[in-house]
């Protein structure tokens, strides 16, 4: 990723808030078949929504929903399927958990695909409790405190 990058927030309604959804639609959703409901994505608007572009395009895309004042759930995490590999999921994790510092947060936590395990392990995330299903595939309570 040799590119300049930008990592923010994105404010909900907004085009940057459009290429986040259309890229979770893209790398979430349709290889499961599925796609977004209005009433799913309205649930954006109280979340914190941390895009990464490059030339102004989104490649990196992750939401982290408040469940306490110290506790946030990271969720919708997607990277580009041509930028996969690259660093990109880090650095937008990073700027999560620091984001999270910066305001108190203490822990973040999350249902990682059993695909993603591996990747949060490096990251110092661990597995709480047995794998289970959601969204019809296999995923894994996760948990780092900060």
């Amino acid at each position: 990723m040799t590119e300049n990058f930008e990592i923010k927030l994105i404010e909900f309604g907004t085009d940057d808030y459009k290429q986040s959804v259309n890229l979770r639609e893209q790398i979430l959703r349709k290889p499961l078949g599925l796609s977004f409901s209005e009433e799913f994505l309205s649930a954006d608007k109280f979340e914190i929504i941390i895009g990464l572009f490059i030339n102004n395009q989104i490649v990196g895309s992750l939401n982290l929903k408040p469940l306490s004042n110290r506790i946030l759930k990271m969720r919708q995490v997607a990277v580009k399927n041509t930028m996969q590999n690259m660093g990109i999921g880090k650095k937008i994790v990073i700027f999560s958990e620091n984001y999270a510092k910066e305001n108190k947060y203490t822990e973040i936590m999350m249902h990682a695909r059993t695909t993603a395990v591996d990747f949060y392990k490096k990251l110092n995330y661990f597995i709480e409790g047995d794998e289970f299903f959601e969204v019809g595939i296999l995923h894994y309570k996760m948990r780092k405190i900060l």
